[in-house]
């Protein structure tokens, strides 16, 4: 072994099986890595504010790059009597995908792809395909690596690839190999105008990718210039883009003296068609930073590109102090950064390229876009907000709250009802569960430091409930009107507004004041108690309060009401449209208008009633006629 170096992660041993579902005895024998990967996958699925339990039955696909095997020869060391069932879903490296679509009942394409280093990024690749071919909706896609034993930095070392300081010096003079780093990366990806539909936050955009391979060269694990030209050639007609667009590359920049020059020889025979002197291209690699993490190293590439992109800025290049003398640059627009740059002005992007080159052949290029802005949308904020945390046991709720704690701590400006809605419908909610009230972040901090001094067991209760309760909608009648009602939600909440005004257009030809004017800006308070006007004004109000909930996700399975209320309780059931319920609520609200204005007495000549002893109805005389 020609180098002691490694970027290692620590406690990697640390995993609360019992929240995956996973027993002890399985655990012990089951790979780190996978344990890692659901750990960072599950992670990636909250920071997009996809509660994971709400995946379940979608087509959602799981893509997971993964090499290593180390802990299968761990296991072999063992005494051959402790091999058991679990040694084989364990460590088969295609469960790394698998066990993560199990758990999560996901039905999308779940597979593991293994090319060296590459194994990443061509994960990314072909995640896109199975989007934009549409057998995924969703996917999830992963790497990870782990160095659990030391045979493979032995072989590494024999191959002379090991640098002897434990540094990637790329495109260094002095470059000498690279050291192995380990680490997990997992993004989630879905179709852009599906995100741009429903208002995701979009971290960056891919805009295409390309994979192939060396073939026959002149050794196995040799780079291939011609064929990494090819690759990113394609990946930019895919992408519909000229190289000269591109502003930054991520390379794969591993550190060795012989990949270092063929990489840059490749991408100058590219960037540089029909790019003008004034237009610069900088040149990176992550490797310098935390080490070649091998199956992982296109994740972390992808991470830090995105994150440039986002912070338009891009990070120093460490560890270059002398250009390799087969590197050359001057007298193009090409450069490597040693101290952090701003990113250069373009009027369209930016874009950014990233490679990923498998040390069997196998070549990747990607191409990714700046997210879009998007507009934030200023409304009046309501008064009060609620922040609801669960857990699977009550240590890690109490360890909840801390974070949370910590979190408010270091963001005291971070919006509270973006903090509160994320908590509340952006994760999952479990058994142990509390939920505190607020209405700043100074008094969340207060209230959330007085329940992380509470006697354990007297705020965490575990539900033993095998199914959701079921809820019912209660709908009023008229009486309960008054004018200004539901002005702060109309004021607050998008969704009931629009609803709202949505009903204020179909009932338009039917009332003489339009809807919102009768409950909110008219100069006659008192129209809202005519019952031409109460009656579709309660209609209209009850009705976008229950959508207003439902959109909350809490969905009745019972709906019903009194008067006025059996309207809506049958226009939410789905007894009719809405158009339909308001155009038939307008029309009664007038004739019960009517009614008591004309003045005359009114005879009730029949009545019709349903019991168990069949129809009966009788006559004004009370003689019955069947």
């Amino acid at each position: 072994m020609s180098s002691r170096w490694g970027g290692l992660i620590e406690d990697v041993d640390q995993f609360d099986g019992a929240f995956f579902g996973i027993s002890p005895r399985e655990l012990e024998r089951t790979d780190p890595q996978q344990r890692l990967m659901l750990e960072v996958a599950w992670e990636a699925l909250e920071d997009a504010g996809l509660p994971p339990t709400q995946l379940s039955g979608t087509q959602t696909g799981v893509f997971v790059a993964i090499g290593n095997y180390d802990y299968c020869r761990l296991l072999a060391r063992d005494d051959l009597a402790h091999i058991n069932a679990y040694d084989g879903t364990g460590n088969t490296l295609c469960i790394a995908a698998n066990r993560l679509s199990y758990l999560l009942n996901l039905r999308g394409p779940s597979l593991v792809i293994e090319t060296a280093c590459s194994s990443s990024l061509v994960a990314l690749h072909f995640a896109c395909r199975s989007l934009q071919h549409g057998e995924s909706d969703l996917c999830l896609v992963g790497g990870v690596s782990l160095m659990l034993s030391p045979e493979p930095t032995i072989a590494y070392s024999q191959a002379r690839m090991m640098a002897a300081d434990g540094r990637c010096k790329t495109f260094d003079a002095s470059a000498d190999g690279y050291v192995r780093g380990e680490g997990c990366g997992a993004v989630v990806l879905k179709r852009l105008s599906e995100a741009l539909r429903d208002g995701d936050r979009i971290q960056g955009i891919i805009r295409g990718s390309a994979v192939n391979q060396d073939g026959l060269t002149n050794g196995l694990t040799a780079p291939n210039g011609p064929a990494q030209r090819a690759v990113i050639q394609k990946a930019l007609q895919n992408a519909g883009l000229k190289p000269a667009q591109i502003s930054y590359v991520e390379a794969h920049g591993t550190g060795t003296a012989l990949g270092d020059p063929i990489e840059v020889k490749a991408l100058k025979a590219v960037l540089m068609e029909g790019r003008p002197p004034d237009r610069p291209c900088w040149i990176g690699s992550v490797k310098t930073n935390i080490g070649h993490l091998e199956a992982a190293a296109g994740m972390a590439s992808l991470i830090k590109t995105v994150l440039a992109l986002q912070h338009q800025e891009i990070p120093p290049h460490l560890h270059l102090k002398q250009l390799n003398p087969y590197i050359s640059l001057e007298g193009t627009p090409l450069a490597i950064p040693t101290q952090c740059q701003p990113w250069p002005a373009e009027a369209e992007g930016p874009f950014a390229g990233i490679s990923a080159f498998g040390f069997g052949g196998t070549n990747c290029h990607a191409i990714l876009e700046a997210a879009p802005l998007r507009q934030r949308v200023n409304l009046s904020d309501r008064p009060w907000h609620l922040l609801a945390l669960s857990a699977k046991s009550e240590a890690a709720l109490q360890a909840l709250v801390g974070r949370y704690q910590d979190f408010f701590q270091a963001h005291a400006q971070i919006s509270l009802i973006d903090a509160c809605f994320t908590a509340n419908a952006g994760r999952s909610h479990f058994d142990y569960r509390v939920a505190v009230t607020a209405n700043s972040v100074k008094q969340l901090q207060k209230n959330l430091a007085a329940l992380a001094t509470t006697a354990p067991g007297s705020w965490a209760k575990q539900t033993k409930l095998n199914q959701s309760p079921q809820i019912a909608f209660l709908f009023t009648g008229q009486g309960s009107q008054y004018f200004g009602m539901g002005r702060q939600l109309y004021q607050t909440q998008p969704y009931f507004r629009q609803t709202l005004q949505r009903c204020q257009e179909i009932l338009r030809p039917y009332l003489k004041r339009p809807l919102l004017e009768v409950l909110y800006h008219g100069d006659n308070q008192e129209r809202v108690n005519q019952t031409s006007y109460t009656q579709p004004a309660l209609f209209a109000l009850e009705y976008a309060l229950a959508q207003l909930w439902q959109s909350w996700g809490i969905k009745p399975a019972i709906s019903m009401g009194h008067s006025v209320g059996e309207y809506v309780a049958a226009c939410v059931a789905g007894v009719f449209t809405l158009e339909d319920g308001l155009k038939l609520i307008a029309a009664r609200g007038r004739l019960m208008q009517a009614l008591p204005e004309n003045g005359e007495m009114v005879a009730v000549i029949s009545l019709k009633c349903s019991s168990a002893g069949g129809d009966r109805s009788l006559s004004p005389s009370g003689n019955r006629s069947d």
